[in-house]
């Protein structure tokens, strides 16, 4: 862009250490509840070809949160997700059970590495969506997010 500036959501890595430091101090968004009282948190994915992606998701922490996911949900905007968390590493594995949209879904080690994306996955499918190896979080955005952004494995999220 001749602007200068980045497009809506995009963050140059010299202002990712800044949003990390305005990360770590604030807590997850209790007042920002949505999908039936989830809290919400801000995370920076960092690709490794430069682009930094500032994030909103929903967390999914509980054995109940995670089976409803994002059920039901018509639409998903560009830079919101839901950050699926776990206890330990371990094989995870997904599916698109009353999932109206498509998804990207980015399995993500204990490290914030990313191990494997399931990109463009099928809208109301039961098939199985495996990790591929442990993982503690699984990260879903609106389908064509990771392509878009230049997400790999081995890029990272950068999250409280």
């Amino acid at each position: 862009m001749e602007s200068g500036r980045a497009p809506r959501g995009r963050i140059n890595r010299q202002n990712a250490l800044l949003a990390l430091a305005v990360l770590a101090l604030w807590q997850p968004l209790a007042a920002a509840q949505n999908l039936d009282g989830l809290a919400k948190a801000r995370g920076v994915l960092e690709a490794s070809g430069g682009a930094c992606v500032l994030l909103d998701f929903w967390l999914a922490e509980t054995p109940a949160e995670q089976r409803r996911g994002l059920m039901h949900m018509r639409e998903l905007p560009e830079t919101q997700g839901m950050l699926f968390v776990y206890r330990r590493e371990q094989p995870i594995s997904m599916w698109m059970k009353n999932t109206y949209v498509s998804l990207d879904m980015l399995f993500i080690r204990a490290d914030g590495r990313v191990a494997r994306i399931a990109a463009g996955t099928r809208p109301l499918s039961l098939e199985s969506i495996p990790s591929g190896e442990p993982v503690n979080r699984v990260l879903e955005l609106k389908a064509g997010a990771a392509a878009r952004w230049g997400i790999k494995p081995g890029d990272r999220l950068l999250a409280p």
